[in-house]
């Protein structure tokens, strides 16, 4: 039988999805890119915030329409079956089976006693993941959850708490990629600069970052996401001495303003924030920072806004994302009686977002006549560019390189380009070196 997959959220879900693709392989089954093709649909959700849960059930819908034609099992899992397994039940007859995250260990016998009618015991499995991110790259997860327990924040009542995996079997995971051809390894959780804490007693994201190095075949290692309270000496050691460690720190602050920090829980002040910020770009001069910032929290006044529209100006990072503040099931902010109206929300998101276009715009006309290390990823349609990235540019999340195809260069190629000018966000350049 032929079986489509459709991952929503997170790498980290997708990761997840690497696997159930992996036990169905492993099982005999046809993987199909083309949902009309299938004849088992399963998609993974998301439910960390109202828009994703909207993505997820639009999603459900529309992928049960194709069990009027060749689909005859439609299976959902992941973060929104986990929150509303009962109500989904409920709501969506359509849906033949929903296995919640605590229920993963029993995930291959439910999906074969629904389609086979017997129960045969399997398990997923990291060493079966079929990578779905293409040749050149793939997400490493090192641990599960979180135990930061913001205000405004699902995760934890989702997935539990923090739980690292083991030291060893992360480090058997990344020989197995770096066997497979990868080139670039993405460590993510929730918090990695938390790994190993629940385990060992102490962080041990340095040292992992440091073996990982030592595993031949890899080119670029990046590490995300990294809170700012625990970016520690030994970290940015770490990154500085070794070169496969891309120059690039993802440190979701959220917010500047001390009172709202506080009410969300987080574990800094904005002079913590700004000190670190400075520590890095001290420490590694061409480090690239990238954060996410949370608007209309409930209480945010007009002048905490403004603190934080005044931080973002000066801190001039290279990459920002802000969010409006969704009130989250189960959250203590949720339950807040300040609660902001939409339509302020969405203006102070646009505002921010007016004020980082700016900023990105002068950070990348900075950029042009520089050389950048960058891996071929993919080819315009039109085959005028090749699509490229240099360590400032994370994988579906930042902007791209569009390099001039002078026929020089092949898809999971790096090779050396020299910026020749720039938009608000992608860089555009010419090869002048092939590295390999």
């Amino acid at each position: 039988m032929k079986v489509g997959f459709i991952s929503l959220g997170c790498s980290k879900n997708l990761v997840v999805t690497e696997e159930i693709i992996g036990l169905f392989k492993k099982h005999g089954y046809e993987i199909t890119n083309d949902a009309s093709e299938a004849e088992i649909l399963l998609i993974n959700t998301c439910g960390f915030i109202e828009s994703a849960k909207k993505e997820a059930i639009d999603t459900i819908l529309e992928m049960a329409d194709y069990k009027k034609d060749k689909c005859k099992y439609l299976i959902v899992t992941g973060c929104l079956v986990q929150r509303y397994e009962e109500d989904l039940r409920k709501e969506m007859p359509e849906v033949d089976l929903f296995v919640s995250i605590k229920d993963y260990d029993y995930l291959w016998s439910r999906i074969d006693g629904l389609i086979n009618k017997k129960v045969d015991i399997d398990y997923l499995n990291f060493m079966d993941r079929y990578i779905t991110t293409g040749d050149s790259m793939a997400y490493l997860k090192i641990a599960e959850g979180c135990s930061n327990y913001c205000t405004y924040c699902a995760i934890p009542y989702i997935q539990g708490r923090y739980v690292s995996r083991d030291y060893d079997e992360i480090i058997e995971e990344a020989k197995m990629l770096a066997k497979k051809g990868i080139k670039e390894l993405v460590v993510i959780a929730q918090d990695t600069t938390k790994y190993g804490i629940d385990l060992y007693g102490k962080s041990r994201l340095a040292e992992l970052l440091d073996d990982l190095c030592k595993i031949d075949g890899f080119k670029w290692i990046r590490f995300l996401y990294s809170y700012p309270e625990s970016i520690d000496d030994e970290l940015i050691n770490v990154v500085k001495k070794n070169e496969k460690i891309c120059n690039y720190f993802d440190i979701p602050i959220q917010h500047i303003s001390d009172g709202i920090l506080k009410r969300m829980n987080r574990k800094t002040t904005g002079n913590d924030i700004r000190n670190i910020i400075n520590k890095l770009r001290k420490e590694i001069p061409d480090v690239i920072l990238r954060t996410t910032l949370i608007v209309g929290f409930p209480g945010e006044t007009a002048e905490n806004f403004e603190e934080l529209c005044d931080f973002v100006k000066e801190s001039k990072f290279d990459r920002l994302g802000a969010f409006s503040y969704s009130a989250e099931d189960g959250t203590p902010a949720a339950k807040f009686t300040d609660q902001i109206d939409e339509s302020i929300k969405e203006d102070r998101r646009n505002k921010i977002m007016e004020i980082q276009q700016e900023i990105s715009t002068n950070n990348l006309n900075n950029k042009n006549g520089n050389r950048y290390e960058c891996l071929i990823e993919n080819i315009t349609e039109d085959g005028e560019y090749y699509i490229g990235r240099s360590y400032m540019d994370v994988p579906s999340e930042d902007g791209v390189i569009y390099i001039t195809n002078d026929g020089t260069g092949m898809i999971n190629d790096f090779v050396t380009v020299e910026i020749t000018d720039s938009n608000e966000y992608d860089l555009f350049g010419k090869i002048v070196k092939e590295i390999s």
